[in-house]
């Protein structure tokens, strides 16, 4: 029993020292200087350097964030959208409602919400959503504008051409 073990320490260590070895020589040949790539061993002969390549490709991800699910059901008829779909709401699944603290809290968090929009249109009050409104672009005065024209003829030019 201690030979087999004596043999597995044994084999380790050569298998280490084997590794160690490639990854030096590997080393020495990367760090030597080649005076001409067609004379370099391992070189590609002249006429197959000629070889078209394409571009740079590249994955892009998908939109839908959700993973590919291969056993998940996929309706082979596409519904258009009508009058009724803008009310309708899909139910939560179990998953939804644990993480929502139950149908209780739900029901709570449904009628606060429901009270607030109820008593935001009692009051006139502002909704809890708006939508955002985009306000002009600063403008720039006179002493700003020549400032930065100042430093565009610093820099050698600026992006845009100067307005006047």
């Amino acid at each position: 029993m201690a030979r087999r073990a004596m043999q597995g320490a044994m084999l380790a260590v050569l298998l280490l020292a084997g590794g160690a070895q490639a990854q030096q020589a590997a080393s020495v040949a990367a760090s030597v200087p080649v005076d001409d790539p067609a004379t370099a061993p391992g070189a590609v002969p002249a006429a197959q350097n000629d070889v078209t390549t394409l571009g740079e490709v590249r994955a892009l991800r998908p939109d839908d964030e959700q993973p590919l699910d291969l056993y998940r059901f996929k309706n082979p008829m596409r519904a258009e959208d009508n009058r009724f779909s803008r009310n309708w709401s899909e139910p939560p699944s179990p998953e939804q409602v644990s993480m929502s603290g139950g149908y209780l809290m739900m029901g709570v968090v449904k009628g606060v919400a429901a009270a607030a929009k109820g008593l935001n249109k009692i009051t006139g009050g502002p909704d809890q959503i708006q939508s955002a409104i985009a306000r002009p672009p600063p403008e720039l005065s006179a002493e700003q504008q020549r400032r930065a024209l100042q430093f565009c003829a610093q820099q050698e030019g600026c992006g845009a051409p100067p307005q006047e």
